[in-house]
């Protein structure tokens, strides 16, 4: 069944070359001309990277601080008792708890972006697999959301920190700023994205480590950027 697109997403997509890879700085400042809705969109970024995501061994997850933030408010659920829990909620985390926090989530409560835990905490976050795996919200020593400095890592996290995976297909997606950004903004946070997933390259992958990028606004089409 073909997929309807509005008119205002046809109108984008018509000023878009589709077989051209645009500069960087020329494809963000195409993202910033199209037309979009009436509310602030978010730009996303999707990479495919040269791994074989059936392979455990290739899989690529992690965090980057972008160096101009995100501008999204990020709601962060913290496992931590003691003076990290008060050290979390004065770094600002929206929930902090331990064993009430995993019963409250095991209920159902899902209404954070984002998990933070100290180590310790893993014995009530184990459990809670089925219910975060699934919306990415699973903390991991690799993204750095298990932490012994859980209030550190919420500070980073709203400062505009972001995690990332590779997906089934071996595409890493990301949220790298919103339209009213400024072109060379938006170009920094991307720049800062891709070069940080280069260093990520498993040593088992083979070939082009980056093979394609893709920007676009959360309601509009993708523009290929000549990112090697």
């Amino acid at each position: 069944m073909a997929r309807h697109r509005s008119r205002r997403y046809e109108k984008c997509a018509a000023k878009v070359e589709r077989n051209k890879r645009y500069p960087l700085d020329e494809g963000m400042a195409l993202i910033k001309s199209l037309p979009g809705p009436k509310f602030d969109e978010s730009v996303e970024v999707v990479v495919r990277i040269g791994i074989d995501p059936k392979k455990t061994d290739q899989l690529v997850r992690g965090s980057v601080s972008l160096p101009k933030g995100t501008g999204k408010t990020v709601r962060i659920a913290v496992f931590a008792d003691g003076d990290k829990a008060k050290e979390a909620l004065e770094a600002g985390a929206d929930f902090v708890g331990a064993a009430d926090l995993a019963d409250k989530i095991e209920k159902g409560f899902t209404d954070f972006d984002m998990t933070i835990a100290s180590p310790d905490m893993m014995r009530f976050v184990g459990k809670l697999g089925k219910v975060l795996g699934p919306q990415g919200k699973m903390p991991s020593p690799k993204a750095g959301t298990v932490t012994p400095n859980v209030a550190q890592a919420v500070r980073e996290f709203k400062a505009g920190k972001i995690e990332f995976r590779t997906d089934s297909g071996a595409n890493v997606h990301a949220a790298i700023g919103k339209k009213s950004f400024g072109a060379d903004d938006l170009a920094s946070n991307l720049h800062a994205f891709v070069e940080h997933l280069r260093t990520l390259r498993p040593a088992q992958a083979k070939g082009s480590f980056i093979k394609k990028v893709v920007v676009s606004t959360s309601m509009g089409p993708g523009v290929a950027l000549a990112v090697e």
